[in-house]
């Protein structure tokens, strides 16, 4: 008995070292052309970049095939919050201080066929929840809300320490694991089949539909899905008062596999990943973009 568990011990060790990953491109986007940025995120199909600029604040979004890049709002911070819904536009929130002292946020879409921002949420005081979806996207407040229709097929979002997952119009809630301080950065997988998530204090979950854990990664966050099969993430250290480290990893989403992809002097934070393709920022606000090749 102890020989056929040392067997399968090794076999597993065998399958697990057959795993190669080769970073077949790994360039600097954008190279002196534009200022700090940060909060990249990836589109679907990975042609397109949002990001967030610092010396002139705002939202941008690159397009990688013509290597050119669009301001979609002035509004300082809208970036770190921005995403792509399933629909193909973008959707974002910018926040004002009322004369009543306090904080007003209102819900935009961006049609990147038009180039025009609509207002899709009206001003009003309290968080925006902001849902992803595969066909579409909500913004979820308090007073009231938008979504793109019942036909926005699987959506994702984080309130507090609750993951809520919409299947054909219908919510579903769950909080799968403890985490005082709530979850962050909901996401689903390409197939619609898997979401990942970061509970502070736990790390990294991986659930499927119905609340499920099915993987626990590490402490690691800002998940984000490379494929159906893999997840990118940052591996942050601090003092307390300064990072001392930051990486970029990968992850196979069943947690059997992890691997490296820079190294934690790189300073390397803010992943996003889509198609093969990663981009991440550097904490002096470099954008740089690495393709990945994988075998089993």
């Amino acid at each position: 008995m102890r020989k056929t568990l040392l067997s399968l011990v090794g076999c597993a060790a065998l399958v697990a070292s057959a795993q190669q990953v080769t970073v077949v491109e790994h360039v600097q986007l954008m190279k002196g052309t534009e200022g700090p940025a940060y909060y990249p995120v990836l589109n679907a199909d990975g042609s397109k970049l949002l990001y967030s600029t610092i010396m002139t604040p705002g939202l941008k979004l690159y397009d990688f095939k013509d290597n050119v890049s669009e301001r979609i709002s002035d509004a300082a911070g809208v970036g770190q919050d921005a995403f792509f819904g399933g629909d193909g536009n973008v959707y974002y929130v910018t926040a004002e201080r009322g004369e009543d002292r306090l904080i007003y946020r209102t819900g935009h879409k961006y049609d990147m066929a038009t180039k025009k921002s609509d207002v899709v949420l009206e001003a009003q005081h309290g968080p925006v929840l902001m849902m992803t979806a595969q066909r579409g996207a909500a913004l979820k407040a308090q007073s009231s809300n938008f979504s793109t229709g019942k036909q926005m097929g699987t959506g994702v979002y984080t309130e507090g320490s609750t993951v809520h997952v919409t299947v054909n119009g219908k919510d579903r809630s769950f909080s799968p694991v403890e985490s005082w301080a709530g979850y962050l950065w909901a996401s689903l997988s390409p197939d619609g089949q898997r979401v990942a998530f970061f509970a502070a204090g736990k790390g990294i979950v991986v659930m499927d539909l119905n609340g499920k854990v099915l993987a626990m990664l590490g402490n690691y966050e800002m998940p984000s899905w490379l494929n159906n099969d893999y997840i990118v993430a940052q591996n942050t250290k601090d003092d307390g008062h300064q990072f001392t480290s930051s990486q970029i990893m990968l992850f196979k989403a069943d947690g059997s596999f992890k691997h490296e992809l820079t190294k934690p002097t790189s300073m390397s934070m803010q992943p996003t990943a889509a198609a093969g393709k990663v981009v991440y920022s550097s904490i002096d606000g470099m954008l740089y973009m690495m393709k990945i090749n994988i075998t089993e």
